[in-house]
């Protein structure tokens, strides 16, 4: 199963156009200039603001994640 995380390898700032792109199986650069058109249209600040939140809430790939323990009775 696919999971969505930030991108190790195709990385400007943070990877999160990489990861998207990779997800999404297209060319993160189609992701990026999506992303700058869409900031621009909404004065930059809705989209720096979910471009952090992103940052601080996808893993990057390759990441450990925690793993819940099975519940024992």
């Amino acid at each position: 199963m696919k999971k969505l995380t930030r991108s190790t390898t195709d990385r400007w700032v943070a990877g999160i156009c990489g990861g998207i792109g990779e997800y999404f199986e297209i060319d993160p650069n189609v992701i990026r200039v999506i992303w700058v058109i869409l900031s621009v249209l909404t004065t930059f600040f809705p989209g720096v603001i979910i471009y952090i939140l992103l940052w601080i809430i996808l893993p990057e790939s390759g990441e450990a994640r925690p793993v819940e323990a099975p519940f024992e009775a």
